[in-house]
């Protein structure tokens, strides 16, 4: 039973995240901003932040709401708070193996 929650709530959360890339899409209006080249750029750059948000809430070693994901041009900068270096470290290795992620900056200050 406590599976199924967990598989709901994380489905809810990716599916939150989605929403929220989509509306970006939508209020910008496409709009090439903060220094992409293209409008394809903002998008690609909307799905890693999609995608890497949507890996961490799966991934039970990692806190998603706690951690911030910001992308531009492929290079995902993560910022917020960690409980260990562990923590912080695997964070990092979810935003590297997204699709299309050139470079990760990882910001995370690790607080016990």
């Amino acid at each position: 039973m406590n599976s199924n929650r967990t598989t709901l709530r994380t489905a809810a959360l990716v599916c939150a995240f989605a929403a929220l890339a989509g509306m970006t899409v939508l209020t910008t209006g496409c709009a090439v901003v903060r220094g992409q080249s293209t409008t394809g750029a903002f998008v690609d750059d909307a799905a890693i932040t999609t995608s890497v948000k949507a890996r961490m809430v799966e991934d039970k070693t990692v806190s998603a709401t706690s951690i911030n994901v910001e992308t531009l041009n492929g290079t995902v900068q993560l910022s917020g708070f960690a409980k260990s270096g562990a923590e912080k470290a695997q964070a990092e290795t979810i935003a590297r193996n997204v699709r299309n992620v050139r470079a990760v900056r990882n910001d995370i200050v690790v607080r016990p």
